[in-house]
């Protein structure tokens, strides 16, 4: 592997049998990122199944369910690069049941490969996914058409597919330049990292190229700094009697030593004194940097408070709407009780209305409904047992992001988005199906 330079975070969709993860195995293979002995155990294993070529999604599906199956159920991350850029690559699973895996996978990512295969073109499970990804706010998209070499008019194939995906995503308020359209195949290499003379009809990039080149946008809006606190140190030794540390991770924006900050949700004041790390002192952390925050003023900060810019810190509340993708197997109805996680805070939450439904077959926003089922998304509204401090979703990803959990098992049971994410994507309104 080259070293490269900014990094692209990427992820990829797709229905099952799409080719996603043999696509990520060719773009690992096509920039030398895996080691000899991984390519000659992927050969072995598809000689054992009786096939003539390496089957390269054997370098991402890593997991002996996955193996057996030949699909995946996890996402998988994997570490590449180019002369010119390093990535990191989600590969999502392509099964309904697992939508959740790929709102995970997808929640970091500035750009998201999307594959249908030539031969049945757009499918539901596509429409789910562009509209997962125009949520999320994932600002760039693909559409890689595989298995092109499958279909016996391609060119029209392509035109066709590429046609009825752009009018979706310009229903999802995507603009002409944040979308491209590649036809590759992804078993044979064609037009992921050297042109294929099997589409003359296509000219434009191969996808490493568009992926080499592609800007690497920051947020869409700038936000002020944020810090969520994770652990208070207090060593309480000779060498520190007074040592008092907030630790945590720099979710956004940067802090300097003098800064004015305001800790939520009490609304106490102080300035910053010392940014520590274990190689010792910075004068300033930006977003992405483990830090411990030592403050002029002796303030009762805890696990979960934020610390943020005094300038524009967001204002706690109890009672908010937010849209959510449910990953439960039980309905989402009004009055649950559920745990809360935002950032390093957890706390009880009632369910309140549910009040609109997202359907993203028809495009479309349903009133009323009665619940929130398995992998859909809705907009409803929340009322929690502590104040928290989050930000929009769509002004910042990290203060606006939230899990929905079982008080009993533990397990997540929805991903949400605080502020109007779904009335952001100017949909028509529609009756329950």
């Amino acid at each position: 592997m080259q070293d490269g330079g900014d990094l692209l975070r990427i992820a990829t969709a797709g229905s099952v049998d799409d080719g996603k993860s043999t696509l990520v195995g060719r773009l690992l293979y096509d920039t030398k990122s895996v080691l000899a002995d991984q390519i000659d155990a992927v050969t072995k294993a598809s000689v054992d199944r009786g096939m003539d070529t390496p089957d390269l999604s054997l370098l991402v599906d890593g997991l002996r369910a996955e193996r057996e199956q030949g699909i995946t159920i996890d996402v998988a991350y994997r570490y590449f690069a180019t002369p010119a850029r390093s990535f990191v690559l989600a590969d999502t699973p392509g099964h309904v049941q697992y939508t959740r895996n790929t709102v995970s996978g997808a929640s970091t990512a500035q750009l998201v490969i999307l594959l249908v295969d030539a031969r049945n073109g757009v499918v539901a499970q596509t429409r789910r996914h562009a509209a997962v990804m125009a949520l999320l706010g994932v600002p760039r998209l693909v559409l890689a058409v595989n298995k092109i070499d499958l279909v016996d008019d391609p060119a029209t194939v392509f035109a066709d597919i590429s046609a009825e995906f752009n009018e979706i995503t310009r229903s999802l308020g995507y603009a002409a330049d944040q979308v491209v359209e590649i036809p590759v195949s992804a078993l044979h290499g064609d037009n992921i990292a050297i042109r294929s003379d099997k589409t003359p009809f296509y000219d434009g990039p191969t996808l490493i190229e568009h992926l080499e080149t592609v800007p690497n946008e920051p947020d869409r809006r700038p936000v002020g700094f944020r810090f969520p606190v994770q652990y208070v140190i207090r060593p309480r030794t000779a060498e520190y009697p007074d040592y008092r540390g907030y630790a945590g991770q720099v979710a956004a924006g940067t802090v300097h030593v003098g800064d004015e900050i305001v800790v939520q949700p009490s609304g106490q004041r102080s300035r910053v004194a010392t940014i520590d790390t274990p190689d010792g002192e910075l004068a300033d952390a930006h977003t992405g940097r483990s830090v411990t925050l030592l403050l002029e003023d002796d303030i009762d900060i805890s696990r979960g408070d934020l610390i943020a810019a005094a300038t524009d810190a967001p204002e706690p509340a109890q009672q908010f709407t937010a849209t959510v993708c449910w990953l439960g197997d039980k309905p989402l109805r009004p009055g649950a009780r559920l745990l809360l996680k935002h950032g390093t805070k957890t706390t009880q939450v009632i369910v309140g209305d549910l009040e609109t439904l997202f359907d993203e077959q028809r495009l479309a926003l349903i009133d009323g409904p009665e619940a929130v089922e398995l992998n859909q998304i809705g907009r409803i509204s929340l009322t929690t047992a502590e104040p928290i401090a989050a930000d929009d979703y769509q002004v910042n990803r990290e203060t606006g992001s939230f899990l929905l959990i079982d008080p009993q098992g533990g397990n997540t049971l929805g991903a949400g988005l605080i502020g109007d994410a779904l009335e952001s994507l100017h949909l028509t309104r529609a009756a329950l199906a």
